[in-house]
């Protein structure tokens, strides 16, 4: 009898949510209200709450009560679907550890108290660059605390190192193809000669590499090794390896953008810095991705030669970085939390990443190609020479799915228009086969009509 009084109450309040009866922001009844109406116990109706708050459909206050969420997006045809969202890459709302960073934040305020909310030392909170060197170390970077800097996200290391001067005296900057967004927008802004080489799930073309090191006065190399944007490709150790030795014999300096290696689900699989012996591996690491993006917390491993020109720059942008998340994150890494979200979120990922690889063999027409990364967050699908990006990312948003369009990951010399990437995070894993199975009907349907239709969606 509770089940059945349950399933009412909680599709009852899930259609009328749907339904758009229920607006968004509106408060639902108590859960005493709703007890006596339906003439059942208040852990019912804890229940049916507590279920479409997983669902993202509602949200508590505490001593408030219950909000509608309601972010539902409308179909062509006036008919509502759950927004499927491969657009978003932050990390999986269900999976962000609220709780044990509350935990942190609070005991980080009792234990450090005034020193939290003062003007802290511009290179980061020394027990926390101690707490990072012991981090890293498990992760085969060896490094001391005095070569650590504490950063605003691994953002704001980027634009830094786009903008400052270098040791080897070079000014150009080479990137793979395609590869983040930001670290585009950054060169961009800076005005800064780039070169692009291309990367696959084959890897990249040394020769080319060794020409670019050689020839382009290279200041450095921006990568991100493991899982990276937006292909989820990896490059083996024997890779990385002879990267390190080019930027060794050319004078060139790697910026290596190690934010997902945490998900990699090779346990052997080693950061470039571990091969580097003279200080031309600049590492790079950011808590955003797989922790709380709102901390804006990163780390930088700077070369000597390097430290204090970064230092003068950084200090120039911002003073110091928020020591309150600072402090929080030094006893979340202390306590081993971080460890333990770790294991569950590697699970989570890998998860998600093998149900999209088979809806995409499953679903997908033959002639479209895509990327098979066994984790992480990105993958890719090549479209067809007919279809172009930005019409397909039109036609998907008319029918509830959210893809990037890949063209803003490449350099402009480089955009071809038949990418998108797909970010598998923020999706809930029985969305993703539904959102593929769009995905492959809309690529049918473009193939399929003639021209000026695709041109008609173009916006």
């Amino acid at each position: 009898m509770t089940q059945t009084k349950y399933s009412l109450i909680y599709d009852e309040i899930k259609q009328r949510i749907l339904g758009g009866e229920l607006k968004s922001g509106s408060k639902l009844p108590s859960i005493r209200q709703l007890a006596e109406q339906h003439a059942c116990s208040k852990n019912t109706i804890i229940k049916a709450y507590t279920n479409l708050e997983k669902q993202h459909l509602i949200y508590s206050i505490p001593k408030s009560g219950y909000f509608v969420v309601n972010d539902r997006y409308p179909l062509v045809n006036g008919s509502d679907i759950d927004h499927i969202d491969f657009l978003s890459a932050g990390p999986d709302p269900a999976a962000m550890p609220y709780e044990d960073f509350q935990h942190c934040l609070n005991q980080a305020i009792n234990l450090h108290k005034g020193e939290l909310f003062a003007y802290s030392h511009p290179q980061g909170i020394p027990s926390l660059r101690m707490e990072l060197t012991n981090h890293l170390q498990d992760r085969q970077v060896f490094t001391t605390s005095d070569k650590i800097c504490i950063t605003s996200g691994s953002q704001q290391v980027i634009n830094l190192l786009v903008s400052m001067p270098f040791p080897n005296g070079k000014s150009n900057i080479l990137i793979e193809q395609p590869t983040y967004f930001g670290v585009i927008e950054s060169l961009k802004v800076n005005d800064v000669k780039t070169f692009g080489i291309e990367r696959t799930m084959a890897g990249i073309d040394f020769e080319k590499l060794e020409y670019m090191f050689r020839y382009k006065d290279i200041k450095f190399f921006y990568t991100v090794p493991s899982l990276n944007n937006p292909l989820g490709h990896t490059y083996t150790n024997s890779q990385k390896k002879k990267m390190v030795e080019l930027a060794h014999k050319y004078d060139v300096y790697i910026v290596e953008d190690d934010i997902f290696s945490d998900l990699d689900l090779n346990a052997k699989s080693d950061p470039m810095y571990a091969y580097d012996s003279k200080e031309k591996v600049i590492y790079v690491k950011s808590f955003s991705k797989i922790t709380l993006p709102g901390l804006r917390i990163g780390a930088v491993v700077l070369p000597e030669l390097l430290k204090n020109t970064f230092m003068r720059f950084k200090f120039s942008n911002d003073l110091f970085s928020s020591t309150v998340s600072q402090g929080a994150l030094e006893i979340y890494l202390k306590s081993r939390m971080f460890n333990g979200h770790l294991e569950r979120i590697k699970e989570l990922y890998r998860r998600k990443m093998e149900i999209a690889r088979i809806a995409c063999n499953r679903c997908l027409p033959t002639n479209v190609r895509f990327t098979e990364p066994a984790a992480g967050f990105y993958f890719s699908i090549y479209l067809p020479k007919k279809i172009q990006a930005p019409q397909l990312v039109t036609m998907l948003k008319h029918r509830g799915v959210s893809v990037s369009d890949g063209n803003r990951l490449f350099l402009s010399e480089f955009r071809k228009g038949n990418m998108i990437r797909l970010c598998i995070s923020q999706v809930e894993e029985e969305q993703i086969q539904q959102g593929i199975e769009i995905i492959a009907d809309c690529l049918h349907k473009m193939e399929n009509e003639p021209i000026r239709f695709v041109e008609r969606m173009e916006i």
